[in-house]
């Protein structure tokens, strides 16, 4: 067994501060020290799935990350850590449990993954290694995930067992202070046809000033974006769909002062809906997340979501967001992001759309590790963390 701080303390040396996950009791101690060092970031995720999105994109800002999970959770990160760690290469040190260890009395729920987490890790082609529960050992560990990390640009997990790090309470911890969040009512427009998607992300586009790290949704948002025009401040996120919300959440706390929009699409934003929970729980004040809605699944056929029934800036509301609105007339959504561009954040604009897109339409020609190494080159010369 070991104290939190001597495995923490070498992360720390080692250049790692950002920290995000889904607790465990076994991660107890190990999170609960982090969040009470205060030169530390720790996210606190609705999911394991999105706390690979927010550790993702705040390596795209610089920050070498921890993403920590029972690994009952590792179920949920396959798809990121598969659709966009892998393609993306992009490294994590992942710690999870142990629960369901054979030979450990534990809960029914636990007993099969405890029997295939290391499977599972070695099917998803992410070596791994046991938690150091020794002092003697953190060192030699912690030597062989960077040199991992370093050389495959993907992660590295550490299994841990129960009893590997000792007690560590939290001794405080503030709640997070909540708005008042401004609903703006839009004119009544011209009454013209809805956009599809392609003039929206058109009107997005003449919309923003151009410093802005642009993040687009998966599917056909990502790849008309490309077409309009591809820039090295545009992240296509290829695949982990629903996680686009998170990458910009991680991004914008770990680059503060870097204004983030995320493009995202109804069926991505229901997909993983707690995400603007968390959002709004941390207040990055330069995010603007705009959620384009045509009520359909439109990449893979046009099947319906459940987007009718849902009231976006609504939701955002209820969920701590600063501003939010809907609207679906091209003047008006062009205003509405001027606005909400000039005013901190976090910020959500609905935005109505139709199906429909071009037809023949491309897909990215530049693989998913050239962009995000333009996009963090972008990041880096913008010089706004």
């Amino acid at each position: 067994m070991i104290q939190s701080a001597a495995f923490i303390e070498p992360l720390r040396r080692l250049g790692y501060t950002q920290y995000s996950g889904v607790p465990c009791s076994y991660l107890k101690p190990f999170i609960n020290f982090v969040i009470e060092d205060p030169n530390l970031n720790y996210l606190g995720a609705a999911s394991e799935g999105e706390a690979v999105g927010i550790n993702l994109g705040a390596y795209l800002g610089g920050r070498k990350t921890v993403t920590m999970c029972q690994n009952s959770g590792l179920g949920n990160m396959v798809n990121p850590l598969t659709s966009l760690n892998y393609p993306f290469r992009v490294p994590t040190l992942l710690i999870t449990t142990w629960r369901g260890e054979p030979g450990r009395p534990d809960e029914p729920q636990h007993v099969l993954m405890g029997q295939i987490t290391h499977r599972l890790l070695e099917t998803l082609q992410i070596p791994w290694l046991p938690f150091p529960a020794e002092e003697s050992r953190i060192a030699g560990v912690l030597a062989q995930a960077e040199a991992s990390m370093q050389e495959r640009q993907l992660p590295f997990a550490l299994v841990m067992s129960e009893d590997a790090v000792a007690a560590h309470e939290l001794r405080g911890q503030k709640p997070a202070a909540r708005v008042r969040t401004e609903i703006v009512t839009p004119g009544s427009g011209d009454e013209s046809p809805r956009m599809i998607r392609t003039e929206a992300l058109q009107a997005i586009l003449e919309s923003l000033e151009g410093n802005e790290a642009i993040v687009a949704t998966t599917g056909k948002t990502g790849r008309e974006l490309f077409t309009i025009a591809d820039r090295p401040n545009h992240l296509y996120v290829v695949g982990g769909m629903g996680t686009a919300s998170a990458i910009g959440l991680g991004l914008a706390q770990a680059r503060p002062r870097q204004p983030v929009v995320v493009i995202d699409g109804d069926g991505a934003a229901l997909m993983k809906l707690g995400s603007l929970a968390t959002i709004g729980y941390y207040q990055p004040a330069g995010l603007l997340h705009i959620v384009l809605d045509n009520e359909a699944h439109d990449s893979t056929g046009g099947q319906r979501t459940a987007s009718s029934v849902v009231r976006f800036a609504e939701v955002a509301a209820a969920t701590n967001y600063r501003r939010a609105a809907a609207a679906d007339d091209p003047g008006e959504v062009r205003a509405l992001i001027r606005e909400f561009r000039r005013q901190p954040g976090p910020s959500l604009l609905h935005v109505k759309i139709r199906p429909g897109s071009p037809k023949n339409l491309g897909r990215p020609t530049v693989k998913p590790h050239e962009v995000k190494e333009r996009f963090m080159k972008f990041l880096a010369d913008a010089n706004l963390a």
